[in-house]
């Protein structure tokens, strides 16, 4: 999973101002849009025979489709009837004000000028009514996954821009290769551009723009409550409980999925598409839109960590993480989506969750830090196993890794301390993360080499220390610390294992070893040999007997000392055991001193840890 570092965020591509602002409507003289026929030249070829031909058709098609005086044109939907009549009708309309702009220019008083009027607003009035249909009626269809599939769908046969949109990429919508929803969704999107192109170039922009607005945003709304996305209060979060609260950041990061590569990215689409003529109208309304969902969804996280710090549990440095991870791995989309300037509370919204959540991920580790200085157990594990403050620092930081690209992110500019020991191999160009691992292991294996001096025993203490450095190890070779601390530094560790175990190995059995002499096969009296049977045979009995309580946890550990035992000392007890059995006398004194042979001294060991 690529992180985008931190400080890449605060550079944002520069997004175009509006002509009009985006908190209101835009209004007919605020919108800048493309009108060819606005001028006199572009109405020059006009004559007086083509503008009364060009009003009567107009008056025709219009008066047919006019609802206050036709039964058929208040029940029938226009689009819905016939496309190729509905295509007329626009023609129709655009001829209608090319006649208007004519008569204006002509003669401004005329009553054709009226009439044309007239005829203009009734004919607004009916493609109203039908834009407000086509959105209606068409929800599903229009739905932002429908639209995003259709984007998607369409994406190889045309990659043009935002600001390259003309009337050819309408051919591409359509394809065998669309399903009968993403052909829906073409048609009524075509539907939609075609009536708002001709409401925008006859001047009714505003009415056009009221329309689209608040049966999108209805849906944009309605698609978040659906998403469990809501405004809540910080004193809302502090008062609940621990579960509900895992429960609102699941649903929050479902949100921010299904917000980002459909929601918003479909909306998006659907707005560029529909007001494709005029850039400053498509910003406004998509701005009006989703403005205000978005800023509430990349706000949530905010509400989130604001919780008192002393109720966090430290599993919820992961909620923090995988909250951060959403919104680093969407900030492209984001940054995209929302790059106008009427979006950027969205945007910032984002980057100050990013930062507060980097923040408090931050803060927790250091009061894990702490917790692991400070861990007050006083009693000495039974047996010199695992300590239960080990298996719970490293089941965390091996869980923490799987957040390694994040964490990277976050503790980038981290500064280890001066006494860190590094291995020699390890530079300036490690990783702040990876430190920050060295660090907290050598905080905890040094608060276990205090719980060490517990216990009374030497021997028991580095059976201890060597257990747990080999947890550590354990953990570290399973996770993706492994990555992080690399090979020399578990190598390392691995032969400060092996040196506990050594030590041991030494205080322990070494008191067994040595009962026996020197030289093992050098000439004694059967008192001599009796004395040292009846020395060795107390001594692994009761080093037996005090070991069989302790443990080794790690299989190939346990293995390996008692391997390392039976090497050392079957072998010179065999020599001995051989060389001085006849020594001993009678078979009743064999049978009295001799009780263990060198196969007893095996069971022995293969029955301990």
């Amino acid at each position: 999973m690529p992180t985008k570092a931190m400080r890449s965020l605060f550079f944002h591509p520069k997004a175009p101002s509006f002509s009009f602002s985006s908190q209101s409507s835009p209004s007919r003289s605020s919108i800048s849009f493309p009108t060819p026929q606005s001028s006199r030249s572009a109405c020059s070829n006009i004559s007086e025979t083509m503008v009364d031909e060009m009003l009567e058709n107009a008056a025709v098609m219009i008066m047919k489709w006019n609802p206050e005086s036709s039964a058929f044109g208040r029940l029938t939907s226009l689009f819905y009837e016939s496309k190729k009549e509905a295509q007329q009708y626009i023609k129709c309309v655009n001829d209608l004000q090319r006649v208007m702009q004519f008569l204006v220019s002509d003669d401004p008083t005329s009553e054709k000028l009226v009439h044309a009027q007239s005829l203009m607003q009734i004919a607004m009035k009916r493609l109203q009514k039908e834009f407000y249909q086509i959105l209606s009626m068409n929800r599903a269809q229009l739905d932002p996954e429908s639209v995003s599939s259709r984007s998607r769908s369409s994406r190889s046969a045309s990659s043009t821009s935002d600001d390259d949109i003309d009337d050819g990429e309408d051919k591409d919508f359509a394809g065998d290769t669309i399903s009968n929803v993403e052909q829906a969704s073409s048609m009524a999107m075509t539907d939609l551009k075609s009536i708002a192109e001709c409401m925008i170039s006859s001047g009714y922009a505003k009415e056009c723009v009221h329309i689209y607005n608040m049966i999108r945003k209805s849906i944009i709304d309605e698609a978040m409550y659906k998403l469990g996305v809501e405004r809540i209060s910080s004193s809302q979060i502090n008062k609940m409980d621990r579960e509900i609260l895992e429960l609102k950041i699941q649903s929050w990061l479902n949100a921010v999925k299904v917000s980002m590569t459909t929601l918003f990215y479909g909306e998006r689409i659907l707005c560029d598409h529909v007001f494709a003529v005029s850039k400053s109208i498509r910003e406004s309304c998509f701005a009006h839109i989703a403005r205000e969902a978005a800023t509430l969804l990349f706000g949530l996280p905010q509400v989130f960590v604001s919780k008192s710090k002393k109720n966090y549990p430290e599993e919820f440095i992961f909620r923090l993480l995988d909250m951060y991870t959403a919104i680093s791995e969407y900030w492209p989309e984001i940054e995209s989506i929302f790059c106008f300037e009427s979006t950027a509370t969205a945007r910032s919204e984002a980057l100050n969750s990013l930062i507060r959540l980097s923040e408090s991920v931050r803060s927790m580790l250091s009061e894990f830090e702490t917790s692991i200085q400070k861990d007050s157990s006083k009693s000495p594990v039974t047996g010199g196993g695992v300590h239960p403050l080990t298996l719970r620092v490293m089941s965390h930081l091996s869980l923490l890794t799987d957040y390694s690209n994040v964490l990277a992110d976050i503790f980038i500019d981290w500064t280890p301390p001066a006494k860190l020991p590094l291995p020699e191999s390890e530079d300036s160009s490690v990783s702040a993360i990876s430190l920050r691992m060295v660090w907290l292991i050598l905080v905890l294996v040094c608060r276990l080499d205090d719980k060490a001096k517990q216990y009374k025993e030497v021997s028991l203490s580095y059976l201890f220390l060597a257990n747990n450095l080999q947890h550590v190890i354990s953990k570290v070779r399973t996770s993706n610390l492994q990555f992080l601390l690399g090979e020399e530094w578990i190598s390392k560790h691995e032969a400060k294992v092996r040196q506990f175990a050594a030590n041991y190995e030494r205080l322990t059995w070494g008191v067994v070893l040595s009962t026996l002499p020197e030289n093992l096969s050098a000439e004694m009296s059967s008192q001599e040999a009796r004395l040292i049977f009846r020395n060795f045979n107390f001594s692994l009995e009761e080093t037996f007997q005090k070991q069989k309580l302790n443990v080794v946890a790690d299989a190939k550990l346990r293995d390996e000392i008692k391997a390392s035992v039976k090497k050392k000392l079957v072998p010179v007890y065999k020599e001995f055991y051989d060389t001085h059995k006849v020594s001993v006398g009678s078979v009743r004194n064999v049978a009295m001193y001799v009780r263990i042979t060198p196969e007893d001294v095996a069971h022995y060991l293969s029955d301990l840890y």
